[in-house]
C-alpha cells in the first residue's frame, strides 16, 4: 500500500531573483558564461600580446633604421674606399705594366751582357789556346804553353757555368799532358845558343894567340950599399934582351892564318852554324840540332884561341847543348781549339736562332 508523499508547499519568493536564480541554473547560460569569459579573457591576452608585440615591433623597428643608417653610411663609406682603391688598383697596374716592361727590357739588356761576357770569356779562352800552341810548335816553350792554358782553365773556373764543362776537361787533360812531358826547356837552350852567337865577334882566333906577359918583379923600397951596381945593370940587360926572343908551346900544332876577310867569314859561318842548330832546335830535329853544334864545336877548337876564357866558356856552352836530346814530340792543341771555336760559334748561332719571347 503506497504512503501518501507530504509535500511543503515552498514560501513565496520574488519573481525577478527567482527569474534570474532560474536562469542561471541552466547549464546552457553556464557554458555560455564560461565560454564568453575565456573568450574576454583571451582577448585581454591578445590584446595584451599584440600590444607587446607592437612595442617589440617598434623597438625593433627603430633599431633597423639605425642600423639601415648605419649601414647606408658604412655602404658610403665602402663607396668611398672602393672607388679610392680602385684609383689606387689603376695606378698599381700602370706601375705594374711599367714594371713588367721594364723588367722585359733588363731581362734582354742581362740576356746581351751575359751573352757578350760569354763570348769574351771564350775568345779570351781561344786566345790562350792558340798562343799556348804558338809556344809549343815555334819555341817549344812548356812552361809558357802552361801558363796560358792555366789561365784559360782558370777564368772559366770563375764564370761558374755548367755549359763549359767540356772545354774546361779538354784544358785539364792537355795541362796534364804537358806537365807530363819529358822535353829540355827550349827557349833556355835558345838563349844559350842566343849568348854564343852573341859572343863570336869578339872571341881571339888561335893565330893570334900571344905569349904570356912575365910577372912585374917587385920594386924593392931601398937597395942596400953592398950591392954592386954593375951586377945588377947586367941582371936589368938579361931582362931585357929576354924580351925580344920567346918559346912557347902550342897546343895546336899549325894554327891557320886567316886574312881579316877570312876571319869575317869564319865568323860569320859560325854564327850561321849556331842559328841552324836553333832553328833545329825550334823544330825538335835532335840529328840536324847535334851535327851542327858538333861542327860548331870544330870550329872553335880548330880556329879559336882555346887558352882564351871566353872561348872557354863558349865550347862549356856548347858542349852542354850537344849533351841534351832534343828530339821529343810536344802534345798537340788542335781539338782543344776546334771544341773552342766549335762552342764558340754554337753559343753565336743560339740567340740568332732563338725566337722572340712576346710581351706580357
Amino acid at each position: 500500500m503506497e504512503t501518501p508523499v507530504q509535500t511543503e508547499t515552498p514560501p513565496p519568493v520574488d519573481t525577478g531573483n527567482s527569474g534570474w536564480r532560474a536562469a542561471w541554473r541552466r547549464p546552457t547560460l553556464l557554458v555560455a558564461a564560461v565560454v564568453l569569459a575565456l573568450v574576454v579573457a583571451q582577448w585581454v591576452d591578445t590584446r595584451m600580446q599584440v600590444g607587446s608585440l607592437q612595442q617589440e615591433l617598434a623597438r625593433r623597428l627603430a633599431d633597423g633604421d639605425s642600423v639601415a643608417k648605419e649601414g647606408r653610411t658604412l655602404a658610403r663609406q665602402s663607396q668611398e674606399t672602393l672607388a679610392a682603391l680602385q684609383a689606387k688598383v689603376a695606378v698599381l697596374e700602370a706601375k705594374l705594366a711599367e714594371t713588367q716592361s721594364q723588367a722585359v727590357a733588363l731581362e734582354a739588356m742581362y740576356q746581351d751582357i751575359s751573352s757578350t761576357r760569354d763570348e769574351r770569356l771564350l775568345a779570351e779562352v781561344e786566345q790562350a789556346v792558340v798562343i799556348a800552341m804558338q809556344q809549343l810548335q815555334f819555341a817549344g816553350n812548356v812552361e809558357a804553353a802552361l801558363i796560358a792554358l792555366q789561365g784559360a782553365e782558370a777564368r772559366l773556373a770563375r764564370s761558374v757555368q755548367p755549359q763549359f764543362l767540356p772545354v774546361r776537361k779538354l784544358l785539364a787533360r792537355d795541362i796534364e799532358r804537358l806537365k807530363g812531358t819529358p822535353g829540355a826547356n827550349i827557349s833556355g837552350l835558345s838563349l844559350k845558343i842566343e849568348s854564343v852567337v852573341a859572343a863570336t865577334d869578339s872571341l881571339p882566333l888561335a893565330y893570334e894567340q900571344r905569349p904570356k906577359a912575365d910577372a912585374a918583379r917587385p920594386a924593392s923600397a931601398a937597395k942596400p950599399a953592398s950591392v954592386d951596381y954593375w951586377r945588377e945593370l947586367g941582371a936589368d940587360l938579361w931582362r931585357e934582351m929576354r924580351q925580344l926572343v920567346r918559346i912557347e908551346r902550342i897546343d895546336q900544332g899549325d894554327p891557320s892564318l886567316l886574312s881579316p876577310n877570312q876571319s869575317f867569314f869564319l865568323r860569320e859561318n859560325l854564327k850561321l852554324r849556331l842559328l841552324n842548330a836553333r832553328l833545329a832546335l825550334l823544330q825538335r830535329d835532335g840529328k840536324i840540332f847535334r851535327e851542327e853544334i858538333r861542327q860548331a864545336r870544330e870550329h872553335l877548337d880548330r880556329y879559336f884561341d882555346s887558352q882564351a876564357k871566353p872561348v872557354q866558356a863558349a865550347q862549356a856552352t856548347l858542349k852542354a847543348l850537344a849533351a841534351t836530346d832534343v828530339s821529343f814530340d810536344l802534345p798537340g792543341l788542335a781539338e782543344t781549339l776546334t771544341a773552342v771555336r766549335n762552342f764558340k760559334f754554337a753559343r753565336e748561332r743560339a740567340p740568332a736562332a732563338q725566337p722572340a719571347r712576346p710581351a706580357k
